[in-house]
């Protein structure tokens, strides 16, 4: 089956649209080869977890599938997402000497700080758009001030982001040519402007974590200021874009489920085990992409080595070989192993962080507000769900705690 079957279906796609075609594909060939767009599309959570589990049989390298391109060669000099060991595990270790799990939880006062400033600057107001007033402002200005460059650029950041992140073909193989071409300028600037900042960081060091990046050092070794635009500029795009998804599919699901939401104004201490449902329900990233290194059996199917694998991990989560009900919002779901932030090797760095910002924000948002309901005379927007599973804009109604009492 063909990515072309649902958008012929969708010029349009929508979520569910989406969801639905990926059902019907984990039910008929939770492996398929698709032919169209030359890649193997994989669908369940058992196949899709045994490749996260394989870096040596399934490579998370892209380079021989992608134009070469200097600007993102550049990029994706510290980029280990993009990496395989033994080059990843040094990287990796490297970073993970600045981005310590105790900077992550020294952030808990600054986190609800700028909630309540953010907040703060709509109050009185009965509608806001979330995304704006909170969910995409928190976590850049944590991230801007955790590196130690200026906040007053953000919108250069959202640019960043936008450019990057955004598809208008429903295509799930990697950029060819034109999608190079069209992404080198903004790589370019923003290379420029990360490399700008780590040089003037390595001649007067402070104490920020492009800092701490520059002193890490494991057996003599250091990063020099080409891969730390790497993993800088991951953390920055995707770092900030992931907890603006989280907060905006929470209040979302929570919407879309009263009853939950009640449970969880009557005991916030729940919203952790919510976040994960939401995680699970409404991953922000719908996908990754992996490489054959041998031939491989998945699914019943035998795969050549050098195939480029798509691991739908929107399907996976919903795979209902996996989860009991598993199209059932359940924040009392136990066990929960989605697959929302990678696995083994490649787990998500920044998820600590991402958990933290959207628990702490929505504690402030169930203390602040007796209701928050999504706005149903507006509009939400939402961003591509092939790329992200996203509200770009979410106007919310909103009654202030004690108002009417």
């Amino acid at each position: 089956m063909s990515t072309t079957d649902v958008t012929a279906r969708s010029t349009q796609p929508t979520l569910d649209s989406i969801l639905a075609w990926l059902r019907q594909a984990r039910e008929s060939s939770p492996v398929v080869h698709d032919e169209t767009q030359r890649v193997w599309q994989l669908f369940g959570h058992a196949d899709i977890l045994r490749v996260l589990s394989d870096p040596a049989t399934f490579s998370s390298d892209m380079s021989r599938f992608i134009p070469p391109q200097a600007d993102f060669e550049l990029f994706s000099r510290g980029n280990f997402v993009r990496m395989d060991p033994p080059k990843h595990r040094k990287l990796r270790d490297l970073v993970s000497q600045a981005f310590t799990p105790r900077m992550v939880s020294d952030l808990v006062p600054r986190i609800a700080a700028l909630t309540d400033e953010l907040l703060d600057g709509v109050e009185g107001a009965g509608r806001f758009d979330l995304v704006e007033t909170l969910a995409y402002p928190l976590p850049v200005i944590v991230i801007a001030e955790m590196l130690g460059i200026p906040v007053a650029d953000r919108g250069h950041f959202r640019g960043w982001a936008d450019t990057l992140l955004s598809r208008s073909e429903q295509n799930p193989g990697l950029p060819d040519d034109a999608a190079m071409n069209r992404l080198a300028p903004t790589l370019r600037e923003m290379n420029g402007y990360l490399l700008a900042h780590i040089k003037e960081r390595r001649a007067r060091p402070a104490d920020d974590l492009i800092s701490k990046l520059l002193r890490a050092e494991i057996d003599g070794q250091r990063l020099d200021d080409e891969e730390i635009v790497g993993f800088v500029g991951l953390l920055l795009i995707a770092g900030h874009i992931t907890t603006t998804a989280l907060l905006g599919n929470t209040i979302l699901c929570l919407d879309e489920h009263p009853a939950a939401f009640a449970e969880l104004r009557a005991d916030p201490t729940k919203l952790p085990a919510a976040i994960e449902e939401v995680l699970r329900y409404r991953p922000p990233f719908p996908r990754l992409a992996r490489r054959t290194t041998s031939a491989v059996e998945l699914g019943g199917k035998q795969i050549p080595a050098e195939q480029l694998l798509i691991l739908w991990i929107v399907s996976a989560n919903r795979d209902s070989a996996h989860f009991e009900d598993p199209d059932r919002f359940d924040i009392h779901r136990k066990p929960n192993h989605h697959l929302s932030f990678g696995y083994s090797i490649h787990f998500c760095l920044g998820a600590p962080l991402a958990r933290l910002e959207a628990r702490i924000a929505m504690e402030i948002l169930l203390e602040r507000y007796r209701t928050i309901a999504v706005a149903r005379d507006d509009r939400v927007e939402f961003q591509n769900p092939w790329s992200m599973i996203s509200a770009k804009r979410l106007p919310v109604d909103v009654q202030a705690a004690g108002a009417g009492d």
